[in-house]
């Protein structure tokens, strides 16, 4: 199998898997924001946001590893490696979870009073012990993705999201509170866990079971784990949706609902687009950067080009019409939520293009540098969150959101691109741009219409989609090969009707030959 098709194979599994996880996993959200509205959902945000840091704190670093190792593992054909990596990895993490639990426990008796939100004794037990479950089993997902085996993260999903879907909406019959919901999130946890814990044993079934670990290996392993752990902490803990915490202490916890809402849409909705193929991208990093550094300058180039291609038309179509996405999902007692969503999807589409640069910098070993820059870009974040809240509240939040991403992305990739050797490709990039630009004046006159929310999304969506695909062909934003993909789906679920697209396509392809 070419690498052009086990790309797109491994595309289709981890669509699979995100579109399913994500887009139900979001539903059940929007479910439950509706269900609790602005002022108890923003007390909810803050209960997911503690279990998410203990999760970070037990995996930090250690399924980057798992992905990295056992893609290096396999392409330099040591597969008598893999099991006892995936087994000391292991020990690691039971190690950071028994660390997690015992500042959990700590922090909740001597400081549980403290809290913006009293969280109950029960509660707090459900949250740890889903905290646990969680992080197993994205241990076990990151085991598949290292294999590349992206058909168990697409099985996972199919399984365990649409019952965490029915029992949400079973807690919204019975007109649950906050602790229900709690429930149904600890309960989901064990089905993710099980099945999980199946297709990862699937994966290494016919490996060797016994393998000594060469010193050299063992070294990079701890290297790897000692600062990429501390990177991943620190970055989360600065660089994720922290605001949360910080609008229930200096502003309201209806503020923070709002921001929840607005910060969970725009990230599901950039997981699901351009993070498909972003969930490829270090297992692709590592393996082309054993077969040299021009092999991966290029790829870093390529991907972050098409990252860019995938992100464009999701953030102008997030951005023009923010306002009917939200009284759509939300309601309009969530109406204020809807330009922070337009400028958090926007960061979010910023964010995106960084995702080839950092998992270069990883798979090249530069775990160094992106803790230095994640700790001078995370103080300076955490002290525009902490000014900024104080004085302007909710969009206080957003400035400081949108400043670090400005800021951080524009270094990760200007050292992807010293550490790849390759430029970017910045006249395919700025077509692209203008592509997008072009479908919002396209489209932006659909607001005038004062259609429903429903028509007024379909309508804009059709114009967007379709004014941004004209304009990239016509632009040259695709390769010969891209190209060629789009003949082949249309030949084969179109059988090449309408005639006119499978003309236009034609000529696009001659003229990206012409002009590679």
């Amino acid at each position: 199998m070419s690498n052009r098709a086990l790309t797109l194979r491994n595309t289709v599994f981890s669509s699979v898997g995100i579109y399913t996880e994500y887009a139900l996993g979001m539903l059940a959200a929007i479910m439950i924001a509706r269900h609790l509205g602005p002022e108890f959902y923003g007390v909810y945000g803050l209960f997911m946001w503690f279990v998410s840091v203990g999760m970070v704190i037990t995996n930090s670093g250690i399924t980057t590893g798992v992905i990295k190792f056992v893609a290096e593992l396999r392409g330099s054909g040591q597969d008598e490696l893999i099991v006892p990596v995936v087994r000391r990895l292991r020990r690691v993490q039971r190690m950071h979870m028994l660390a997690a639990v015992g500042i959990g426990v700590v922090l909740y008796f001597s400081m549980g009073s403290r809290f913006p939100i009293p969280i109950k004794r029960l509660e707090f037990v459900l949250l740890l012990g889903a905290m646990v479950m969680r992080a197993s089993y994205m241990f076990n997902i990151a085991v598949a993705k290292g294999f590349e085996a992206f058909d168990a993260t697409a099985k996972v999903a199919l399984v365990a999201a649409p019952l965490n879907l029915a029992m949400v909406v079973i807690a919204m019959l019975m007109k649950g509170d906050i602790f229900l919901f709690v429930v149904v999130y600890a309960v989901s946890s064990v089905v993710f866990l099980a099945v999980s814990h199946v297709q990862a044993q699937r994966v290494m079934a016919m490996l060797p079971k016994l393998g000594a670990l060469p010193a050299a290996l063992v070294q990079r392993m701890r290297r790897h784990l000692r600062i990429v752990s501390a990177t991943v902490v620190i970055s989360f803990l600065i660089a994720s949706d922290v605001e949360i915490l910080f609008l229930n202490m200096y502003d309201s916890a209806r503020s923070a609902g709002y921001f929840k809402v607005a910060y969970q849409l725009a990230s599901g909705i950039i997981l699901l687009v351009p993070g498909v193929f972003g969930a490829l991208l270090l297992p692709m990093m590592a393996k082309a950067l054993s077969q040299g550094q021009a092999v991966a300058g290029r790829r870093f180039a390529m991907v972050t080009s098409y990252l860019v291609l995938l992100a464009v038309p999701v953030v102008t179509f997030g951005v023009c019409f923010a306002g009917p996405v939200i009284a759509l999902l939300y309601g309009s007692s969530y109406a204020a939520a809807a330009p922070v969503f337009a400028l958090l999807i926007f960061s979010g589409g910023v964010g995106t293009a960084t995702q080839g640069a950092s998992s270069l910098l990883i798979s090249a070993d530069r775990q160094q540098t992106i803790l230095i820059l994640t700790i001078i870009f995370g103080l300076m974040k955490v002290i525009l969150d902490v000014v900024l809240i104080r004085h302007f509240g909710l969009y206080g939040a957003v400035a400081a959101i949108l400043s670090g991403t400005l800021i951080g992305s524009t270094a990760y990739v200007a050292i992807g691109v010293r550490v790849g050797g390759t430029g970017l490709q910045w006249g395919r990039l700025l077509r692209i741009i203008l592509s997008g630009l072009g479908a919002a004046m396209v489209a932006l006159p659909v607001l005038g219409l004062h259609l429903l929310p429903l028509w007024t999304l379909l309508l804009g969506g059709v114009l967007v989609s379709v004014t941004y695909l004209c304009l990239t062909l016509v632009l040259g934003c695709w390769s010969e090969d891209d190209i060629g993909q789009l003949q082949g789906l249309h030949l084969r679920f179109a059988g090449g009707h309408p005639r006119m697209l499978g003309q236009f396509l034609g000529w696009a392809g001659a003229r990206a030959a012409r002009h590679p």
